[in-house]
């Protein structure tokens, strides 16, 4: 299984470096900031400590001899106060250069990790619409959306915030620790002597937290899944009364996700609890060892303030690099599941693969393709010739759909499961993007964006006129029920067209295909949810418009597909019959069974009445 499949530690790497591209400059300016920041930061306890001992005691002041030149030590020495005012003032003056640092930090952390969030998204949205269809039918659409959202926004918070620290807190250790050996290295062995104990317990807490945010990560996924499908079938939710059921469905995984992060918890509260008794121990040993090293004229009184000082600034960022071990981990799996995507095959393309005119005969041969190792459609040969119309009819799970597929390239056929040929090319050897704009499909259930009519019906050709687009809109029966809405084509459809019924949906769909002009025109029972008056019209409409193109109908409705010029019957995945609706109800048969049910007398009157329709 995927959730299963982990990236190693140098793909990681590759694909956070690949995403950094561009935006180095403002993460290398934001460490060099956080580093003078840390310098900065260590020159506070030396003032300390050369006022207490060298100003207001008697001990030479270690400084380098430029500083010694400016330190009016005399003056200082006679005039206390005056001594207190310039350590307050030399603080002052640190504390606003600190400021300028971290203020500079921060702008250049801003621009860095938008940038590089930025460039991560637009990787992850253009990757994903370079999948294939099958990878999209085997992935959740929530699940997606929370890789793109949440998972990519934990791989920021590391990458731009905890990295940086990581790398500052490293520096702030060596500088530290380098004082404080220069000061007392005696003293100094017991803060050195802690950090292996704490790296020891941040890397066993490590390996316990990394399974637990895999499967709370996991968790959310399944969670907005849940969630986002209960949105987009809200019609169903209210239609079937399913409202307590998708709400106890809903708290189920709720309570599951909830629970995960309860125990989460519990091992961070040991792992904080532990590190803060770590922290206190090290301090106390320090305050102890020094107070006695002080006691017995080791150290002075004002080193060993500024030793306290280092210590305990040193001590808690080195305990917060458990709470990024801790990031790492969430991170690691956010990285694994934004990785899967990235590395996830896009729809691959036959090396030579040409830019072709589509004309000639539409051929499938011996065709056998199935899902998931389940046949669909075994051993199918038939020609479509190039500017005729072509129906197919079947049951449920006939296979209708999956020649559709095939032919749009949704789907590959590998060796040994046929081909189909457009003017004796194989498809495979045609670009998809070619193949695609030459083979207008509408689908029996048309999506529709959340978009204006016009948007939705220009959506194939976004440079179409108006009276090109009116014009399909009239084909498609469909332009006087959008004059009737209330900004006619303006008016905003909501999510997937749901404030338009089944049928204008279909009729709208139908136009912007129109709007396509592609050479192929397939129609998947696109006309399934109008009414058989309003399907003649549309087909008599059409007639005249497809008179160039070749025109494939799917459709369980014989009147439909009667006037096609050759009707195939598929049967469990298999050729069952074809010919003119003449031939096909002259001789028994699937077909002249269902013509035989479907065709009740009003439905004989509107035949007639329709004429060649």
């Amino acid at each position: 299984m995927e959730s299963q499949m982990k990236l190693t530690p140098k793909e990681k790497t590759a694909m956070i470096l690949d995403q950094l591209r561009g935006n180095w400059g403002y993460f290398a300016g934001a460490l060099i900031l956080a580093w003078m920041n840390t310098a900065c930061n260590a020159v506070i306890p030396q003032v300390i400590s050369v006022t207490v001992d060298s100003v207001l005691g008697s001990k030479e002041p270690g400084l380098p001899g430029f500083l010694q030149a400016l330190l009016p030590l005399d003056r200082l020495r006679a005039d206390p106060w005056a001594a207190l005012w310039m350590a307050a003032g030399a603080v002052v003056l640190i504390a606003a250069v600190r400021g300028v640092c971290i203020f500079g930090m921060r702008v250049n952390m801003a621009k860095g990790s938008e940038g590089f969030v930025k460039k991560l998204r637009d990787s992850l949205y253009g990757h994903i619409q370079r999948l294939s269809f099958q990878w999209h039918t085997a992935h959740a659409t929530g699940d997606i959306i929370q890789r793109c959202t949440s998972d990519v926004e934990v791989i920021r918070t590391f990458v731009c915030n905890q990295m940086v620290e990581v790398l500052r807190t490293g520096f702030l250790i060596v500088l530290y620790t380098g004082i404080m050996l220069v000061m007392n290295w005696r003293l100094a062995l017991i803060p050195l002597a802690f950090i292996p104990v704490t790296g020891l317990a941040s890397g066993v807490f490590y390996g316990k937290i990394s399974a637990r945010f895999q499967v709370a990560d996991e968790a959310e996924g399944e969670l907005t899944t849940c969630a986002q499908e209960n949105l987009t079938g809200v019609r169903v939710v209210r239609a079937f009364g399913r409202e307590r059921f998708e709400i106890d469905r809903f708290a189920q995984k709720n309570d599951r996700f909830s629970a995960l992060w309860v125990e989460l918890g519990k091992v961070l509260s040991v792992y904080w609890a532990s590190g803060v008794l770590l922290v206190c121990l090290q301090i106390m040993a320090v305050v102890v060892a020094g107070s006695m090293a002080a006691v017995n004229g080791d150290i002075t009184l004002g080193d060993f303030q500024a030793f306290v000082i280092y210590n305990s600034t040193m001590a808690w960022p080195v305990r917060s690099l458990g709470r990024v071990l801790s990031e790492m981990s969430k991170a690691g799996v956010s990285m694994d599941r934004v990785g899967q995507i990235l590395r996830a095959e896009e729809e691959p393309d036959h090396p030579e693969a040409k830019s072709v005119k589509l004309s000639g005969d539409i051929v499938f041969d011996r065709v056998t393709f199935g899902y998931e190792g389940q046949e669909v459609l075994r051993d199918v040969s038939f020609t479509i010739p190039w500017g005729s119309t072509f129906a197919v009819l079947g049951g449920t799970g006939s296979g209708k759909s999956t020649l559709v597929h095939l032919l749009d390239r949704l789907y590959d056929l590998e060796e040994g499961q046929g081909r189909v040929t457009i003017g004796g090319v194989d498809i495979r050897d045609i670009s998809r993007e070619d193949l695609r704009r030459q083979v207008g499909l509408v689908l029996q259930e048309p999506f529709l964006f959340s978009q204006t009519i016009r948007e939705n019906i220009a959506a194939t050709r976004p440079d179409a006129s108006d009276e090109e687009l009116r014009k399909c809109a009239e084909i498609a029966c469909v332009d006087e029920a959008i004059a009737d809405l209330p900004q006619g084509y303006e008016t905003v459809v909501g999510e997937r067209g749901v404030t338009l019924s089944g049928g204008q949906k279909q009729r709208v769909a139908i136009a912007r295909m129109l709007l396509q002009n592609a050479p192929v025109m397939v129609f998947d029972d696109s006309l399934s949810a109008v009414d058989a008056e309003t399907d003649t019209k549309i087909r008599a409409a059409l007639k005249e418009r497809m008179s160039q193109a070749t025109v494939i109908l799917i459709s369980h409705r014989v009147t439909t597909l009667m006037q096609a010029d050759r009707i195939l019957v598929l049967d469990k995945g298999r050729v069952a019959d074809m010919g003119t609706h003449a031939e096909l109800i002259a001789r028994p048969g699937i077909y002249k069974e269902i013509y035989d049910i479907q065709m009740s007398s009003d439905d004989r009157a509107l035949v007639e009445k329709g004429g060649e329709a």
